[in-house]
């Protein structure tokens, strides 16, 4: 049965435009696309009453349960989760158990299907402290990371003057662990009247500097990320005039949340890098809208209920969010006007695949952003529950995929 779509914004991001129209789904998956009678442009504020269609999205950086902690979540789960948010690939963080940081791992990984992109562990079992054998692991992930900070500089320096050649992404969280002990919040008049563990600004951008001055010596292409305060971001602003070969994402929660949500002492906001203040968490948007911040990423780290639901100070790290993303962002963010539909699209999209060397998805997905729906475990296709928009209504969803969808693929045929 034929679907049409009478009011449609299509997002081209390649021509930096955007299409409006309507478009029909035939029965037989074929689009039918009708443009209006006047000249494509920007998004018009008419336009946030349509539906979106763009190409599928792409996550940077995530953490899997499987293999080994099957009950936080699996790859059946997570890969449904991903299509349900609009990904149509999600690069995996290497800490799996075991990690993924020797050949024995391929088959395993590439037995996923294309959705599913592994990053190599950077050092034994990601644990920062003796280097994997880079050159065997090179070609069959997206690149080399351990998806935590690493304290060690020297290996630091050592990982980059060998992975030059080697045309690899290296990934690498700015962060000096002794400095940011146990912190769950950033340093400021917030974490004084909430009485919570601190991390300075400095555990981020003192290492930042460092890892700076790494890269200036060996012009070695590195990704930071989790950046999330404004002084980070402005030194990465003035890294990338200089021209160094960096690239560089936050997270969506950090987009949408700051020091002082943490009022309410929910362990879901308890992240992997402390939440800054609400002028770090405006230089991240501003960031993202001039470029300096080049993606998003989701950072999906999925929990069991029993391991999150605890004291702040002593949960976990990190919360789920593939299929959350999306239109909390919208709706956060383009739709205030922060953002261009555009601008959120290619940060969660173009730009993610071109840093993991990845084609722009061929598959299409189609964004309501004015479908309820309630964030519960009848909707939710993650294992995962650790977050804090358990058993909110959202407003958008993802309704419709078209052409291309790796999510399908025959995963004995990757």
């Amino acid at each position: 049965m034929a679907h049409s779509y009478p009011r449609v914004q299509r997002l081209d991001l390649l021509g930096d435009r955007v299409w409006e129209g309507s478009i029909t789904i035939r029965e037989d998956g074929k689009e039918v696309w009708l443009d209006r009678p006047h000249k494509p442009g920007h998004e018009s504020t008419e336009g946030l009453g349509s539906v979106i269609m763009g190409p599928a999205l792409v996550d940077l950086y995530s953490t899997s349960g499987e293999p080994g902690r099957e009950d936080r979540e699996t790859l059946d789960s997570m890969q449904g989760a991903a299509h349900h948010g609009g990904f149509a690939a999600v690069g995996i963080l290497p800490h799996t158990l075991p990690a993924i940081d020797d050949g024995a791992m391929q088959e395993f990984w590439q037995r996923q299907g294309a959705w599913c992109r592994p990053w190599g562990a950077l050092t034994r079992g990601a644990q920062g402290s003796q280097l994997t054998d880079l050159a065997a692991l090179a070609p069959w992930v997206v690149g080399l990371t351990d998806g935590r900070a690493i304290a060690n500089d020297l290996l630091l320096y050592r990982a980059m003057t060998y992975l030059r050649p080697l045309q690899k992404p290296l990934m690498l969280m700015a962060q000096m662990p002794l400095l940011h002990d146990r912190g769950v919040i950033r340093e400021g008049v917030e974490s004084v009247r909430l009485g919570l563990p601190a991390a300075p600004v400095a555990a981020e951008t003192a290492h930042l500097a460092a890892l700076l001055e790494l890269v200036r010596s060996t012009q070695t292409s590195v990704h930071l990320m989790r950046v999330t305060s404004a002084r980070a971001v402005a030194l990465i602003g003035q890294a990338k005039a200089e021209g160094l070969p960096i690239t560089a994402s936050t997270t969506w929660m950090h987009l949408c949340f700051e020091a002082a949500d943490l009022v309410t002492y929910d362990p879901n906001l308890k992240l992997w890098a402390p939440l800054g203040n609400g002028g770090d968490r405006q230089a991240l948007i501003t960031g993202l809208k001039q470029g300096v911040l080049d993606a998003i990423a989701v950072d999906h780290t999925p929990y069991t209920y029993e391991e999150k639901m605890i004291a702040l100070e002593d949960a976990p790290r990190g919360a789920m969010g593939l299929e959350l993303v999306l239109p909390i962002l919208w709706h956060r963010l383009v739709e205030p006007g922060h953002l261009t539909a555009l601008q959120l699209w290619r940060s969660l999209s173009l730009i993610p695949a071109k840093i993991l060397n990845l084609p722009l998805p061929a598959a299409q997905i189609i964004f309501d952003p004015q479908a309820s729906w309630n964030v519960d475990s009848q909707n939710l296709h993650s294992l995962a529950r650790n977050t804090p928009f358990w058993q909110q209504t959202l407003r958008g969803r993802v309704t419709t995929w078209l052409n291309s969808r790796p999510d399908l693929e025959s995963k004995a045929n990757p």
